[in-house]
């Protein structure tokens, strides 16, 4: 199969319309063709006249570690072109990077989830677009969480910078399937295209998503492997939480944990409140210390989710219910527990991050009642769910 960029690179008449014109691109470290060159290089050795560069959190090359951890401008140390942060002193695309480009390409590889910041930077460079009178090219890139709809939809007046607009938590859509929506839903008066990918089947064992032929490598720097990607539309409501989500161990994002909890007695609340909100996965006990982060230092008694190997039932599998599911035995069994993290979440300063992360208080509200069952947050979520599948189907590029 062929990524955006591999069929932009193989296909003259593809690049014909970039002859001429100033072109930037928007990339990461996982910005790779499939003999895992930059595509930086890659163009510029294909003659296509690269102006500026562009990089969205974690920076072009994905050096830094968390949230909130800004990288500035500079100057590329080997082409001499400018480099734009958007995750620096802006995050959106200033009138002064604008006037450095006709087109930008856009070549990141998402995880498929709506809090990873790279789908609202999409949007604020569409809308940068629009107003500057601007092209966006997006070299589109598989999805690997796949086609799998889960969570709440976000709420009106929630939007942030992990929360572009009103989509579930997991939305099962490609970066270019993504960016026509956003023209469409915000009415965008941009010149927008896909140059689409060739043969990604996203129901396809063993890969669901995630082509086995082609190599992982990070999109950022917890972003480790495929099950992280398929986990973490649950794991990253841990950010919101007292709990760690293995930030400073070799697994972040796939499992959780911390000193003060018994993870067997834990995984069995889970199992004897919503076993049919496990299925799909296999749920480990292990321990962990992690190096850095949330109890550094400290043996955590923790919860591994694998969404791998013969266990793992791509259709079945919800990480979103798996995560808040175990959240709600925490409260089973400690309803004392000091479980939300109270601080500045990517630039929020007044709400809590476990409801910027969910874009909404729903389901914390959920988890704190006492008296709520699993059935109460799926009455809730399900509609949701169900308006999302019919939302994306226009957009959706492939079968």
């Amino acid at each position: 199969m062929k990524f955006g960029i591999d069929r932009l690179l193989a296909e003259p008449a593809l690049r014909k319309p970039l002859d001429g014109k100033r072109v930037a691109l928007l990339a990461h470290p996982a910005s790779v063709t499939a003999d895992l060159t930059h595509s930086l290089d890659a163009l510029i050795a294909a003659g296509v006249n690269v102006s500026a560069v562009f990089g969205p959190q974690h920076g072009v090359r994905g050096d830094l570690q968390d949230n909130m951890m800004e990288t500035p401008d500079e100057i590329d140390p080997i082409y001499g072109m400018p480099v734009f942060s958007l995750y620096g002193e802006v995050r959106r695309p200033t009138g002064q990077s604008m006037g450095t480009l006709d087109v930008l390409l856009v070549d990141l590889q998402d995880v498929g989830c709506r809090i990873y910041t790279f789908v609202t930077t999409l949007l604020y460079v569409l809308e940068a677009a629009a107003a500057h009178g601007k092209a966006v090219w997006v070299l589109d890139r598989p999805n690997p969480a796949g086609r799998p709809v889960e969570g709440l939809t976000l709420r009106s007046g929630w939007e942030s910078f992990v929360g572009a607009g009103p989509m579930p938590m997991r939305h099962g859509m490609t970066l270019g399937e993504m960016g026509a929506w956003f023209v469409d839903h915000f009415r965008l008066d941009v010149d927008y295209q896909v140059i689409a990918m060739e043969g990604w089947a996203p129901e396809a064992a063993t890969g669901f998503g995630w082509p086995p032929e082609r190599v992982w490598i990070n999109p950022s720097p917890n972003a480790a492997n495929i099950n992280m990607a398929r986990a973490y539309a649950g794991t990253v409501m841990l950010e919101g939480t007292t709990l760690s989500e293995g930030r400073g161990t070799t697994r972040p994002l796939e499992l959780f944990g911390a000193p003060d909890l018994d993870a067997r007695a834990l995984i069995a609340k889970m199992r004897e409140r919503a076993p049919e909100w496990l299925a799909g996965c296999t749920l480990r006990d292990m321990w962990f210390q992690p190096t850095f982060h949330k109890h550094s230092g400290a043996l955590c008694s923790g919860v591994f989710i694998h969404a791998e190997g013969g266990g793992y039932d791509h259709t079945a599998f919800r990480p979103w219910r798996v995560q808040a599911l175990g959240f709600k035995a925490i409260r089973a069994l400690h309803p004392g527990y000091d479980l939300w993290r109270d601080f500045p979440y990517e630039y929020e300063f007044d709400k809590l991050a476990i409801d910027i992360i969910n874009g909404s208080p729903l389901l914390r509200e959920w988890v704190d009642d006492a008296a709520a069952t699993p059935a109460d947050l799926d009455a809730l979520t399900l509609p949701d769910e169900a308006t999302w599948q019919e939302t994306r189907a226009p957009y959706l590029l492939y079968p």
